[in-house]
């Protein structure tokens, strides 16, 4: 069983049938002619040769096969994790050079061996530490500084720089140098692929092409972009015309290699290697969760860890650079009727053909068509509209959106994104230090009790009743303390106090310090404390530590058996008067704060 558990493929691989082999090669055949264009186009934003985008296309993907769950995932070059790395491996070596390959080799290697350590020791959870926010800013923050890199080629003009602004700057002044051919190949690509998305499908049904295979056609734009491109530059002679190409590529499978082992060089790229692996691990798992949801199956979180860090690996050991779960490839991939990851490795196979018997054809690929294709691909990525939900919903998560996008732009991805990840952690504390507290009173004709500024509860002024909506650990537990302290002192007629916990789902020793405290400072004061509605756990814990045999007050199952306890007389009449629905007061929403 634990066997089975790191390989997956022990499971499906049994049961494996002529009838989900026909649907996998027919999945794989159509994945194929969308990720032959995009690893060639990848591999120039990476800054490596365009032959390592067809490397990091067949054996992660083989390997993926092998020890992952997810049926529909389409593992791959994408567009974020080849910007990343291509940025980061940059800072040790100018693109096109040996070193800048061998430090995104390094970089490959690191990030799946992090990875597979994480999949393996379950530290998948980490993973949640990256909120959806900010990974949405910072897909959109990625998604525009890819267009802008891929629009100097698009152009055909020599502009380079390190972040969106400086890029921009570049571009527009090098406006002049625009090459004509290669601004007419760029356009007229990047039109028929952002046509095709919308406009192709329709097409194909007043063709009478089947409403399945019109949907699959539909989404292989980039290969009629890479097949249309390469015949018109070879026909028309435009590389003769300053159209830059993509030249001889290799023919043959790739042959094993190893990073160059620098200690220097690894330490400068750990941290690098880390963020590309869990931006990558963050895009696949959603991807894949997304899918198997759809149909009733189930994927293993840290599993996929270790698939896409063994992934990672064999591209790395083959020359490629960083993979993960695409979201287009893998929608097609799904939509074409993939039964098993084995498509995974008929897709592999497939591209392993062209690289073996077909890279002659691609002499003539204008790179300007391969920049149209990452800049179609990169338009579909941003969600626009997490900007204005988060915006609506949380203010530390626009705060740390509008940073990662900001510092993305401004100083670089990785920077960005760790802006990104750092506000919104510190946000969190921030938060979770500051919990809301709420001053309760009993809702006549009910034994309920509701947050008196916003709802018309009964409250008597010798009880304060607090209730407090955050569990108790060290960040809030003394914020806590000064506030019944405060709150205490501000009212001379109170003489019992009542906690009521029902949102405490664990304490720590910090908190039950303060509680101590509190009980302590109340007891000197001739003030009882209570508590009331403490979850089983919480009450464990507090029994282990003494707190109450201390406790001057008592601990109720409900916050209105203590009221009763204390005041009977008030909480009965309340009880009983006649029902009246709860009073919201101006600018308070119900459901809000209740």
């Amino acid at each position: 069983m634990a066997l089975r558990r790191f390989l997956p493929i022990l499971t499906w691989g049994v049961g494996y049938s002529g009838r989900a082999f026909g649907n996998d090669l027919i999945a794989a055949a159509t994945v194929t002619m969308l990720l032959l264009p995009q690893g060639l186009a990848y591999a120039l934003l990476v800054g490596v040769p365009p032959q390592a985008g067809l490397y990091a296309s067949m054996a992660p993907l083989l390997l993926y096969a092998i020890f992952g769950t997810s049926t529909a995932l389409s593992i791959g070059p994408i567009a974020v994790v080849s910007l990343m790395t291509g940025s980061a491996a940059a800072k040790i070596a100018p693109q096109g050079t040996p070193e800048h390959l061998g430090a995104v080799v390094a970089l490959t290697l690191i990030t799946g061996f992090l990875l597979v350590v994480m999949g393996t020791l379950r530290l998948g959870f980490l993973v949640s530490f990256i909120s959806h926010p900010v990974v949405s800013a910072f897909i959109i923050a990625a998604a525009v500084h890819i267009a802008a890199t891929q629009a100097a080629s698009l152009l055909g003009i020599p502009a380079k720089a390190n972040n969106l602004l400086g890029m921009m700057t570049s571009i527009v002044s090098n406006a002049a140098r625009i090459h004509p051919w290669t601004a007419a190949v760029g356009f007229l690509s990047l039109s028929f692929l952002l046509w095709a998305r919308r406009g192709l499908r329709p097409l194909l049904l007043r063709l009478r092409v089947g409403g399945h295979a019109a949907d699959i056609l539909a989404k292989t734009g980039p290969a009629v972009v890479i097949v249309v491109a390469t015949a018109a530059v070879w026909a028309l002679g435009l590389d003769e015309r300053g159209i830059s190409i993509l030249g001889t590529i290799p023919r043959g499978l790739p042959i094993p290699i190893l990073p160059p082992f620098d200690i220097g060089l690894w330490k400068a790229l750990l941290l690098p290697a880390l963020l590309v692996g869990i931006v990558g691990y963050v895009e696949s798992i959603s991807v894949a969760l997304t899918l198997a949801a759809r149909r009733r199956e189930r994927v293993d979180p840290d599993q996929e860890l270790i698939a896409l860090g063994a992934a990672d690996i064999a591209a790395a050991v083959s020359g490629g650079f960083p993979v993960a779960g695409a979201i287009s490839r893998s929608a097609v991939n799904f939509d074409a009727g993939v039964q098993t990851p084995a498509a995974g490795a008929y897709t592999a196979a497939g591209i392993g053909i062209v690289v073996l018997f077909f890279t002659p054809l691609l002499f003539f690929l204008p790179k300007a068509a391969l920049a149209a294709v990452i800049i179609a691909a990169v338009l579909s990525l941003p969600d626009l509209g997490a900007l204005k939900r988060a915006h609506a919903c949380s203010r530390a998560d626009s705060a740390a959106m509008a940073a990662t996008i900001l510092v993305t732009w401004t100083m670089g991805i990785e920077q960005g994104l760790t802006a990104g990840v750092g506000l919104s952690i510190v946000l969190h504390l921030f938060d979770t230090s500051r919990p809301h507290v709420a001053v309760v009173g009993q809702i006549p004709g009910t034994a309920h009790f509701r947050n008196v500024e916003n709802f018309a509860g009964v409250t008597d002024p010798e009880i304060l009743s607090l209730r407090v909506d955050e569990s108790l650990y060290f960040p809030n537990a003394r914020f806590i303390e000064d506030l019944v302290n405060d709150a205490v002192a501000a009212n001379p007629e109170v003489r019992d106090v009542i906690l009521e916990c029902i949102a405490v789902n664990k304490v720590d020793a910090s908190a039950i310090e303060s509680l101590e405290a509190i009980n302590r400072r109340l007891k000197a004061g001739g003030i009882r404390f209570h508590l009331s509605e403490v979850k089983g756990p919480v009450m464990d814990r507090l029994s282990r530590t003494g707190f109450l045999e201390e406790l001057t007050g008592r601990v109720y199952l409900t916050h209105y058996q203590a009221v009763l306890s204390i005041k009977p007389d008030l909480a009965r009449e309340t009880r009983e008067a006649r029902k009246a629905p709860p009073v919201i007061r101006k600018g308070k929403r119900p459901g809000k704060d209740t």
